[in-house]
């Protein structure tokens, strides 16, 4: 394209090269948005012959027919409004891919959100650099989302809209949000010196988090809670205040591991099919409620954690298990 000197035209060139947009793009887009602009002003004049041109000399759009000038007397006044628009649309288009392109390597990482709206169902968030929605789906049970106030959120994705138009979406559910505020609160986790196994969440209500550590010295479940209980109180507070979180110790032995997954239940055997991922958890009836949890939740916790899928066994005081072996093994 030659380099053309009149104010339109270097106009162009000069939000081209600020805004990253291709000139011969804007340009093009132009020509499009006059020739539609024509067909709807026009419309007996219109044909598949009809094109719009930029004069590359002046930056005037033409109307053409077969080479031929036609464009309508005043019609210079539609054709500048219609380049205006185009490129305003272009440039924040442009700006949006930028933004987006900044946020796609932060995909999966915890960020902070300040709410900007709602529109009843989604709620829309200022993120810094772009703005980024919060699905209904993706909201904590319960809680109030208010104007101005800013909360920790996971960028889950960055994909397009019902409209087409890409999106960042966020989470405040996803099992993910959690293990990036371990990451940030455990300076153990974030060195590799603590590993978490797995992490389950029933938002709102109940998180449990399995961690492990190759190194004798270190107690990981003790990394993870913190002093009188201050880092995982932190993460609490992050996910709403009311998630209760479950920090156990992961274990290659699957029975004690199940054990430890059913916290706070006591167990008195557990009985394991290693191929077909089943256990059978016997627990005192004082232990049953402790073990199932209010509508289910802990054993399902237990058993998204575990891998298992757990049946609880309900047995009468007096028929306890007695088995040391079995005894010893849930202890350990």
């Amino acid at each position: 394209m030659a380099i053309i000197k009149n104010e339109f035209i270097l106009a162009i060139n000069q939000i081209a090269s600020e805004r990253g947009i291709a000139p011969e793009d804007v340009i093009a887009s132009i020509e499009a948005a006059v020739l539609a602009a024509f067909k709807k002003e026009r419309p007996q004049d219109y044909d598949e012959s009809v094109k719009a041109k930029i004069d590359p000399e002046t930056g005037r759009v033409k109307i053409l027919r077969d080479g031929k000038e036609i464009t309508p007397e005043g019609f210079g006044r539609i054709a500048a409004q219609t380049a205006k628009q185009v490129i305003i649309q272009k440039i924040r288009e442009a700006e949006k891919r930028r933004m987006i392109d900044f946020y796609k390597d932060q995909v999966g990482h915890v960020l902070k959100g300040r709410v900007i709206r709602t529109d009843g169902r989604n709620v829309y968030m200022d993120l810094g650099k772009a703005e980024g929605i919060l699905p209904y789906e993706e909201q904590i049970k319960g809680e109030k989302y208010e104007l101005n106030q800013t909360y920790t959120v996971l960028l889950k994705e960055i994909k397009k809209d019902k409209y087409g138009q890409l999106r960042i979406f966020l989470s405040r559910k996803d099992d993910a949000l959690l293990v990036g505020l371990l990451r940030r609160e455990v300076p153990e986790i974030e060195s590799g010196t603590v590993e978490i196994k797995g992490a389950v969440r029933e938002p709102g209500e109940r998180a449990k988090v399995a961690v492990y550590s190759e190194s004798s010295i270190i107690d990981p479940v003790g990394a993870c809670v913190g002093q009188k209980g201050v880092r995982v109180q932190a993460i609490t507070k992050e996910l709403g205040g009311e998630e209760k979180i479950d920090i156990i110790q992961w274990n290659k032995d699957p029975r004690i591991f199940i054990a430890s997954a059913l916290s706070p239940a006591k167990i008195e055997r557990i009985e394991v099919d290693e191929k077909n991922k089943r256990a059978k958890v016997y627990v005192t009836e004082e232990q049953a409620a402790l073990a199932i949890g209010q509508k289910g939740v802990n054993v399902n916790l237990a058993s998204r954690l575990t891998g298992y899928e757990i049946d609880i066994i309900q047995i009468e005081g007096e028929k306890k298990a007695s088995s040391e072996e079995n005894k010893e093994a849930v202890k350990a």
